[in-house]
C-alpha cells in the first residue's frame, strides 16, 4: 500500500514529460544494406591479402552488462554480441562465427550476422557455473583450431584483430597451432574507421537527433526541486523511445560551480545551479554521436558567464575552419585562440596546456585537494563531499575533440599535434571546455561531418548556448 507521499511522487515522476513535444521530427534511418557490408568485407580481404594473411580472426568479448569490448564484429557483419569471426582471405570461402561463449545470449532479430554461413555455439564452461570441466577460452581456441585444420589453414599466416580482452584467446591459439604464424592485423579495421560512408554519416546524424530530442526533454522537466535522476530519466526516455540503443552513455553534473560531471545521485535543483549534460554516447544502429549542453537555473556569477562566453567563442572560431584540406591542428588551435585572447592560456599546444586530470609537471601523481565542499543533497543522504573536483583548472583534456562513429574502435583527436588533413566523410565532436575548481565551468560541444563544401553540424537542432531557466 503506497503512502500519500509515495503516491504523489509516483504521479510526479510519470507526469514530468506531460506535454513534451520535440521542436523537430526525428528522421529514422534504416539499417545499413547488405551491399555496404559486402564492400567492407571485400576491402578487408584485399588488405589482408596484401599483408600476406591467409585468414583473419576477429574477436569481440562481452564486458559487463551486455556491452561488447569493441565494435569490430558489428562493423564487419552486424553482429551485436561477442564472438570469434573466421575470415578466409580467399573470396570463395565462407565466413564462420564462433559465439555464445558467455552467458549474455541474445536471439534474432537484431542478432542475425550478415555474410556468415555457419555459427558454432561455445558454451560458458566451468565447474561452478555448469559443473563441467573446462574453460570457454580453451574451448573457443580448440573449436577455432579444428576449423582451421579442416580447411588446411593450420600452417597459415593468421591476422589477429581484437583488443586487450583477446589476448587470452590468442595465447591459447598459439599453443594449439605451433606451426602457424600470427600477425597483428587490427590496423586494417582501424584505417576503415577514419572516413565514413554517406550511409554511416546518416546513422550518426540520427544519433545526434536523438541527443537533441533527449536534451529538449531534459530542458522540459528541469525546474527547481526536480532531481538529477528525473532529468537523466527524461533524457533517457526520449531518446530510447525513438530507437536509441543504450541509456548509460552520458553524464550529468549539477552544482553552482558547473565543475562536477558524473552520474545522477539525487541532487535537487536549486537557484544558481549550472547543469551539464555531457552526452558521450547515444548509439543508434551501432553508431554513436556525442555533444555537450548546459542548463542554467536562475542567475549565474559574472565569472561563470565569462567562462561560458569564452567557450562559445572558441566553438565559433573552430567551426569556421572545418572544411576538406584543413588540418585538425588548425581547427583545434582556432578554438583555443579565444582562451589565449582572454588570458586563460598562453598557447594552444597540448604538450604544455593545463587540464583537469593533469599530473604534476614531473609526471608524478597530483594530490586531489582535501577540503569540505557544501553539497546539501549529498549530505541529506548521510554523505559529505570532502575533496575538490576537478583537482586543477583548465579544460577536461588539452584538445578540442575527437572522432565519433562506433564504440570501442580506433579514433583520432582534434588536437594541436594532429597535422592530418580533414576529408569529406570524417565525423567528429568538438567540445569547448573550461573548469575552475569551486568557481566556474563550461562544457559545450557539437557533432560535425565534413562535407564537400565545408561541414554539416549534426547537432544543430538545439542551440549551443545554455538553456536559461529564469
Amino acid at each position: 500500500m503506497l503512502t500519500k507521499i509515495e503516491s504523489d511522487a509516483t504521479r510526479r515522476w510519470e507526469g514530468l514529460l506531460d506535454g513534451f513535444t520535440p521542436s523537430f521530427d526525428f528522421e529514422p534511418v534504416p539499417p545499413l544494406p547488405l551491399e555496404e557490408f559486402q564492400d567492407r568485407l571485400r576491402r578487408i580481404r584485399q588488405e589482408a591479402s596484401q599483408a600476406g594473411h591467409d585468414v583473419m580472426l576477429v574477436h569481440t568479448d562481452v564486458i559487463g552488462w551486455y556491452h561488447t569490448s569493441n565494435s569490430y564484429l558489428r562493423y564487419i557483419c552486424d553482429w551485436m554480441r561477442e564472438g570469434m569471426l573466421i575470415i578466409p582471405t580467399d573470396a570463395d570461402r565462407p565466413l564462420t562465427l564462433l559465439s555464445f561463449y558467455g552467458s549474455s545470449v541474445i536471439l534474432p532479430p537484431a542478432g542475425e550476422p550478415l555474410l556468415v554461413e555457419d555459427i558454432w555455439q561455445i558454451a560458458p564452461w566451468g565447474r561452478e557455473y555448469l559443473d563441467r570441466p573446462g574453460s570457454a577460452i580453451d574451448k573457443t581456441a580448440q573449436a577455432c583450431t579444428q576449423h582451421l585444420v579442416a580447411n588446411g589453414l593450420d600452417r597459415a599466416q593468421i591476422g589477429l584483430v581484437g583488443d586487450h580482452t583477446s589476448e587470452p584467446y590468442w595465447h591459447a591459439l598459439k599453443g594449439e597451432l605451433p606451426k602457424a604464424r600470427f600477425e597483428p592485423a587490427r590496423s586494417i579495421l582501424d584505417r576503415m574507421q577514419r572516413v565514413r560512408s554517406p550511409r554511416e554519416v546518416a546513422l550518426v546524424r540520427a544519433a545526434s537527433q536523438l541527443i537533441s530530442i533527449g536534451y529538449e526533454a531534459a530542458c522540459h522537466v528541469t525546474r527547481r526541486g526536480v532531481t538529477d535522476h528525473e532529468i537523466y530519466a527524461a533524457f533517457t526516455y526520449a531518446q530510447l523511445a525513438r530507437g536509441g540503443e543504450t541509456g548509460d552513455g552520458y553524464q550529468i553534473g549539477i552544482n553552482e560551480f558547473g565543475t562536477h560531471c558524473g552520474k545522477p545521485y539525487g541532487h535537487v535543483v536549486r537557484d544558481g545551479d549550472l547543469i551539464n549534460l555531457y552526452v558521450s554516447n547515444v548509439t543508434y544502429r551501432g553508431y554513436y554521436a556525442q555533444t555537450a549542453r548546459m542548463i542554467a537555473v536562475g542567475s549565474l556569477t559574472d565569472r561563470q558567464e565569462e567562462v561560458i562566453a569564452v567557450c562559445l567563442e572558441g566553438m565559433r572560431r573552430a567551426e569556421a575552419e572545418i572544411r576538406p584540406g584543413a588540418l585538425a591542428r588548425q581547427v583545434n588551435n582556432a578554438a583555443f585562440t579565444a582562451y589565449v585572447d582572454r588570458g586563460l592560456l598562453e598557447n594552444a599546444e597540448a604538450r604544455t596546456m593545463p587540464f583537469n586530470w593533469e599530473a604534476m609537471p614531473n609526471g608524478s601523481p597530483r594530490l586531489v585537494p582535501r577540503q569540505y565542499v557544501s553539497s546539501p543533497s549529498y549530505e541529506a543522504q548521510g554523505r559529505k563531499l570532502m575533496h575538490v573536483y576537478p583537482a586543477t583548472h583548465g579544460p577536461h583534456n588539452p584538445n578540442l575533440g575527437h572522432s565519433v562513429g562506433m564504440p570501442k574502435t580506433s579514433s583520432y583527436n582534434i588536437s594541436s599535434n594532429n597535422y592530418g588533413a580533414l576529408e569529406e566523410g570524417m565525423v567528429f565532436v568538438l567540445h569547448a571546455q573550461w573548469l575552475e575548481p569551486l568557481s566556474a565551468g563550461c562544457n559545450i560541444g557539437d557533432c560535425y561531418a565534413v562535407t564537400t563544401e565545408g561541414y554539416e553540424n549534426l547537432s544543430r537542432h538545439t542551440p549551443l548556448e545554455p538553456h536559461r531557466i529564469r
